[in-house]
């Protein structure tokens, strides 16, 4: 936690969703994000989390502002480059998991790998180690219409974290979870950013999750209203 990473400097972002109307759904967002952090965005809904997730991830272009990740101004990004970055650099875990249904367990855990030119060998020692912290090693070669919503989940944050990439984003990723499994995948994340030092930021309208974080940010209509280190 000793150094700057994320920044995100005077961030807005207008949708145009019918001639002559507006809807401003980021304003003139600030923030700085260390390395290493375990940080939450939270908010009623509506208030911009998914908006400010998707832009720092370069799903989404900001109206204005910039992003800087590691030194990369994320923002200044063509379409290929922004392919590259959130391939080798960010880690996606949605709140619909978003798995490779054709896929396997260990395929879907393997891909990124795969798209970034690991070996064989090292995908299978990596998914092993991942699948072993993560408990679902017992998953690996079922199909994910074949395993519940947590056992999803888990998958697809042995995805997002598979590869090594210097951030994951988390969007709701308890919203579909009973609340046992949501306090367990939210420990398990919290180890994840121990053990392996990934910069985790997630959005989260739940108690129990956000307690979990060391950063918290929250968001009201598009603005931020509070920022503060919980440790």
């Amino acid at each position: 936690m000793n150094s700057s990473f994320l920044e995100i400097r005077q961030v807005g972002k207008v949708f145009s969703p019918g001639q002559d109307v507006e809807v401003k759904a980021l304003a003139h967002i600030d923030l700085s994000i260390a390395r290493g952090e375990f940080a939450v965005l939270s908010g009623p809904s509506g208030s911009g989390k998914t908006t400010l997730l998707n832009i720092i991830g370069g799903l989404d272009e900001a109206s204005s502002g910039e992003v800087v990740l590691d030194g990369i101004a994320v923002t200044a990004l063509d379409e290929q480059q922004l392919s590259r970055l959130r391939r080798d650099h960010i880690g996606f875990v949605f709140q619909a998991y978003n798995l490779i249904p054709v896929l396997t367990g260990r395929q879907n855990i393997e891909y990124v790998m795969r798209l970034q030119g690991w070996s064989q060998e090292a995908c299978v020692k990596r998914t092993a180690e991942v699948a072993t912290k993560l408990d679902i090693s017992h998953l690996l070669d079922k199909l994910p219409n074949h395993l519940s919503g947590g056992q999803q989940q888990r998958v697809a944050v042995a995805r997002a974290v598979a590869s090594m990439p210097k951030l994951i984003l988390a969007d709701e990723p308890t919203a579909n979870l009973d609340s046992k499994s949501a306090a367990n995948l939210m420990d398990m994340m919290q180890q994840l950013n121990g053990d392996e030092g990934i910069t985790i930021v997630f959005s989260s309208h739940d108690p129990l999750v956000i307690s979990k974080a060391r950063h918290s940010i929250v968001l009201h209509d598009g603005e931020v209203v509070a920022n503060e280190h919980l440790c």
